[in-house]
C-alpha cells in the first residue's frame, strides 16, 4: 500500500487555531489510499468554493498573478536563528520587500531598507569559535557577535567576498584578485596575498634591438642610471620581504590567463587558485535584432554562443605557498580516467558514417572546476583547520566528476572519489563538504539515484541513504550529526523533508508528513525548520516547526487570495501510465472535466501538454511552476476536454537511467511515452484517439514540433512555444550534455533536430516565438519557417510577440498566445 493525501490534506495539527480564519471551512482533510503496487494514482480533491464564485476566463488566467495572491519566496531565517524572513512581491511591481515574521510568530510586516543589512547575507561564514558571524550584504562585510551587535567592516564600492574563517580568530575575504585578513575587533585589515596575471616586475628591461644594446654597452651615463635602477629595485625587494607592515609581494602567473575561483587557507599559509584563458561567452556575430526601443530605433542584443562554436573549458589548480612565496602548478594525471577517450565509439560511429576511419587514443581532457549552481563554498573547500582541501572536478566532455584532495607534500591530487557516467554528469546533485577534519561527505549518482555518502580520506566510502528515490539540497547540522535533506521516499510527485545520521547507525526520519512538496531552510542552530509547502491547488506557503520528528508544522503566511480561492479549479490525479519501452511508469497528471463520464457514448477530445526544460518534474503533488497553464487546464476541462501532463523520459525526479533515457536521440523516447499516454487516455478515459491535441513551451515546443514531425496523426493539432528547431543553435552547457559537441556527433544533432523531420508534418501547427529570446533563439523559429515553406506545406500559421524574452512578460503578451492556443485546439478537436 503507498500512502497519500488529498491535495488540502496537511493534517488537522497543522490547521489549527491560527489558520482557521482564511481556511476554507470545508477544505477537506481525509487521507485516501492509493492500491496499485507499482502503477500508482494520486488523488486530489477539488478545493472547496467560497461564496461568489469568480468567473474562469482566459483573460483572467492570463492577467497579472497579482490576482493569484503575492507568494513568500527565498524563505530564510535571521542570522540568530530567531526570525523568519521571506521576500514577497510589491502589488503591482516587479519589486520584491523583504518580510520578517518575528520570533517566527504572528503576522509578518515590511522590513525596512535601512535594516537590510541586517538580515540579509550573500554569504556567510561561522568563526572556528563560535563567538562571530561575517557576512556580506551588497559587496560589503559585516561581523555579528553573540549579543546581537553589528560591526561594518568594510564600506566601499570595490565588493568583498570568498569570506574564509581563519584558525586565528580573524577573517579572510577576496576582493578582486587580492586577499585580505581583518582582526575581527580591531578591524585592521592586511593585504596577505595579491595575484597578477602579468610578467614580474624587473629593474632594467632588456635591450630590443641592435642599437639598444650597443647605447647601454658604450654610454657611461646610461649604464649608471641601469645601476641605479637596480639598487633602488633590490632595495625595494627586501624592504616588502622583510618588514612586515607592507603589503606582501605579488603573485606573478601567466599573463594569458585568467582567476577562476580561489581559497584562502584558514592557517593562511596558502591558496589553491583554478586559473584559466580566458574563454569569450560570445563572438562579435552573437546578436539579436531587438525592434522595439524607446528611441523607435533597431538596437543590437549580445547573446550567447552556440554549441557547434564551443571552445574546451579547460582549468588548471596551482598553489600559492603564502609563507615561502612559490607557486606549483597541479596535474590532473592521478585522477583515474583524465587521459580516456570516452568519446571513441560515438566518434568511430560518426566517422564511419562518413566512411572513415578512427584510430583512438589516449591524451589528456580538459578538466575544470565543477560548476557550483549555488553551493555555499563552492568547488573548491577547506576543512576547518586548514590541513586538508578538497576540490570538485569535471571533465569537459561531461562524463566524469572527481572529488580530491590535495597532497601538499607531494604537490598532487588524490583522487577520492569518481564518477563516471557515459552519458552525462547531472549538473545537479553534487554538493559536498567536509564532515569533519578527516572526512568528506556528498551526492552522487552512484546506484542510479542521487543519494548521500560519506567518505573518511583514508576509508571506505559509506552510502547513507539508498532506495529509488532522489535527495534533494542536503544540508548538514552544524554539529554535524544530521544532513537534512528533501526526497520523495513516499512516492515519485511526493516531496518531504528527512534527515539521516551521518555516521550511518540509522534509516532516514521523516520530519514532514504533509503532502505535496515541502522545501525546508534549517536554522542556525540546526533546532527549527522553515518550510515551504504547496499542493496542486494550493500555492506556496510557510510553515514553521522544531527540527525533530514529533513536532507538527504551524502555518506561518496566508497569501492566496480570496479571488484564487473562489474558483473551482480541477484537481488533477498523478498517474502512473503503464510504458511500452521500460519497466517504470510514466507519471502523468490527469485533468478530468466535471462529471466525467468513462461509459458516456460521446467520447471526449484530449490535451496533453509537454512541460519545458527538459530535465524538470511536473507531475507532482506541489504548486506547478507552470501555474498559467494549470489554471488554462480547467479551463479546458470547463469546455469539455480531458487534459493529460506527463513526466516523459529525461524528466527530474525519477533518477539516472530515466535522466539519460534521451542521451544521443533526443525526441525519441519522449514521443514514444506521448504515444503511451495517448493510448492510455483512449484505453481509460474514453477519450477520441481522432480529437488529440498538444502544446508546449520551450523543450516542450521541441517535443511537440518531434510528435507532430515523427508521429503524424497521432495529435491534431500541436502548438509549439519558444521552441528549439536545431540543437546546434543552442547552447553549450546544457546541449553538450545530452548530445556531445556537432563536430564529435553530427548523428545526435541530426536525429534529435526537428529541423530533419519537418517533412512529416501533416497536422494543425501553431509556432509561438518571442523575437527577443536570449535562450531559445528567434532565428530556430525563422529557419523552421523556411524549411515548411521550401517543403510545401500547409496548415500551420506563426504568431511572433516582438518584445517577449523566453519567458514572457507582458499579460497582453500571454493572453494572446493563450487564445491561439485555445483557437486551434476548438477548431480542430471540436
Amino acid at each position: 500500500m503507498v500512502k497519500s493525501r488529498l491535495v488540502m490534506a496537511i493534517g488537522a495539527a497543522l490547521m489549527a487555531a491560527s489558520c482557521a480564519s482564511t481556511t476554507p471551512a470545508n477544505e477537506n482533510t481525509n487521507k485516501t489510499n492509493v492500491t496499485a503496487p507499482q502503477v500508482q494514482t494520486l488523488s486530489a480533491d477539488p478545493l472547496a468554493s467560497a461564496q461568489g464564485t469568480a468567473e474562469l476566463t482566459i483573460e483572467q488566467i492570463m492577467a497579472d498573478p497579482d490576482w493569484m495572491g503575492r507568494f513568500p519566496e527565498n524563505a530564510f531565517w535571521s542570522m540568530d536563528g530567531e526570525h523568519i524572513l521571506f521576500y514577497q512581491k510589491r502589488e503591482g511591481s516587479d519589486i520584491r520587500d523583504l518580510m520578517i515574521i518575528n520570533n517566527a510568530e504572528g503576522e509578518a510586516s515590511k522590513v525596512a531598507l535601512s535594516d537590510y543589512h541586517l538580515y540579509v547575507a550573500d554569504e556567510k561564514e561561522q568563526s572556528v569559535a563560535g563567538n562571530w558571524l561575517a557576512y556580506t550584504f551588497e559587496g560589503n562585510v559585516f561581523a555579528r557577535f553573540g549579543d546581537g551587535s553589528v560591526k561594518q567592516l568594510t564600506r566601499d564600492e570595490a565588493r568583498q567576498h570568498n569570506l574564509q574563517a581563519m584558525t586565528d580568530g580573524s577573517l579572510s575575504y577576496q576582493q578582486g584578485n587580492d586577499f585580505y585578513v581583518v582582526d575581527i575587533n580591531s578591524g585592521l585589515t592586511r593585504q596577505v596575498a595579491s595575484i597578477k596575471f602579468e610578467d614580474a616586475p624587473k629593474a632594467n628591461e632588456e635591450p630590443k634591438d641592435y642599437l639598444a644594446k650597443e647605447e647601454q654597452q658604450l654610454i657611461q651615463y646610461v649604464q649608471k642610471e641601469r645601476k641605479a635602477a637596480e639598487e633602488r629595485f633590490e632595495r625595494q625587494q627586501q624592504l616588502q620581504s622583510q618588514n612586515a607592515s607592507l603589503a606582501p609581494k605579488p603573485f606573478y602567473l601567466d599573463k594569458s590567463k585568467q582567476l577562476v575561483q580561489a581559497r584562502l587557507s584558514p592557517r593562511g599559509d596558502k591558496i589553491v587558485a583554478a586559473i584559466s584563458e580566458p574563454n569569450k561567452w560570445r563572438e562579435d556575430g552573437d546578436i539579436m535584432p531587438n525592434y522595439i526601443n524607446e528611441d523607435g530605433r533597431i538596437s543590437s542584443e549580445q547573446v550567447r554562443r552556440r554549441v557547434a562554436d564551443a571552445q574546451p573549458d579547460e582549468d588548471q589548480l596551482v598553489i600559492l605557498d603564502l609563507e615561502n612565496h612559490t607557486d606549483t602548478a597541479l596535474t590532473y594525471n592521478t585522477l583515474p580516467g583524465w587521459n580516456e577517450d570516452v568519446l571513441a565509439d560515438v566518434k568511430r560511429e560518426n566517422h564511419e558514417a562518413r566512411g572513415e576511419d578512427y584510430e583512438s587514443e589516449e591524451k589528456p581532457r580538459p578538466i575544470h572546476l565543477m560548476a557550483d549552481w549555488g553551493w555555499e563554498n563552492g568547488a573548491i573547500q577547506w576543512n576547518d583547520n586548514g590541513t586538508e582541501l578538497a576540490v570538485m572536478l569535471e571533465a569537459w566532455d561531461n562524463k566524469d566528476r572527481w572529488i580530491a584532495t590535495v597532497d601538499f607534500s607531494g604537490k598532487k591530487l588524490v583522487p577520492q572519489d569518481r564518477l563516471h557516467d557515459d552519458a552525462w554528469i547531472n549538473y545537479t546533485h553534487n554538493e559536498f563538504g567536509w564532515l569533519n577534519d578527516d572526512s568528506l561527505w556528498f551526492m552522487s549518482e552512484a546506484d542510479g539515484y542521487s543519494h548521500l555518502y560519506v567518505k573518511p580520506l583514508n576509508g571506505d566510502t559509506q552510502q547513507l541513504t539508498e532506495g529509488n528515490y532522489v535527495v534533494e539540497t542536503a544540508e548538514l547540522s552544524n554539529d554535524a550529526e544530521y544532513l537534512y535533506f528533501q526526497a520523495n521516499i513516499e512516492h515519485p510527485g511526493i516531496y518531504e523533508v528527512y534527515r539521516v545520521k551521518t555516521d550511518g547507525s540509522g534509516e532516514p526520519e521523516a520530519m514532514t508528513d504533509l503532502d505535496g512538496m515541502t522545501a525546508f531552510e534549517l536554522s542556525p542552530q540546526a533546532d527549527e525548520l522553515i518550510l515551504t509547502h504547496s499542493t496542486p491547488l494550493m500555492p506556496p506557503e510557510l510553515y514553521h516547526k522544531e527540527a525533530n520528528v514529533s513536532d507538527a508544522p504551524e502555518r506561518m503566511t496566508h497569501t492566496v487570495s480570496e479571488k484564487f480561492l473562489s474558483i473551482d479549479w480541477t484537481a488533477p490525479d498523478v498517474v502512473g501510465v503503464e510504458s511500452s519501452h521500460v519497466d517504470e511508469p510514466v507519471y502523468t497528471r490527469i485533468y478530468t472535466p466535471e462529471g466525467f463520464d468513462a461509459e458516456r457514448a460521446e467520447e471526449y477530445p484530449a490535451v496533453v501538454f509537454i512541460h519545458g526544460a527538459g530535465y524538470l518534474q511536473n507531475a507532482h503533488m506541489g504548486w506547478s511552476g507552470y501555474f498559467r497553464e494549470f489554471m488554462f487546464h480547467s479551463l479546458l476541462n470547463k469546455h469539455g476536454y480531458v487534459v493529460a501532463d506527463l513526466d516523459y523520459r529525461g524528466s527530474k525526479g525519477y533518477g539516472r537511467d530515466w535522466r539519460t533515457a534521451i542521451y544521443r536521440q533526443m525526441g525519441t523516447p519522449e514521443v514514444e511515452d506521448l504515444v503511451d499516454v495517448a493510448s492510455y487516455l483512449e484505453s481509460n478515459l474514453n477519450v477520441d484517439g481522432d480529437r488529440l491535441g498538444t502544446y508546449g513551451g520551450s523543450y516542450g515546443g521541441f517535443l511537440t514540433f518531434m510528435a507532430l514531425f515523427k508521429e503524424p496523426g497521432l495529435f491534431e493539432a500541436g502548438s509549439a512555444l519558444r521552441p528549439v528547431t536545431d540543437w546546434a543553435h543552442y547552447n553549450v552547457g546544457y546541449t553538450s550534455n545530452i548530445l556531445n559537441l556537432p563536430q564529435d556527433d553530427t548523428i545526435a544533432y541530426r536525429q534529435s533536430s526537428p529541423i530533419y523531420f519537418a517533412e512529416g508534418l501533416d497536422d494543425a501547427l501553431l509556432i509561438n516565438s518571442p523575437m527577443i529570446d536570449d535562450n531559445v533563439f528567434f532565428q530556430d523559429s525563422v529557419r523552421l519557417v523556411q524549411r515548411l515553406i521550401e517543403l510545401k506545406k500547409e496548415d500551420w500559421e506563426t504568431a511572433i510577440y516582438p518584445v517577449e524574452p523566453h519567458g514572457f512578460r507582458q499579460p497582453a503578451s500571454w493572453l494572446n498566445e493563450y487564445r491561439r492556443i485555445f483557437k486551434l485546439f476548438e477548431e480542430n478537436l471540436k
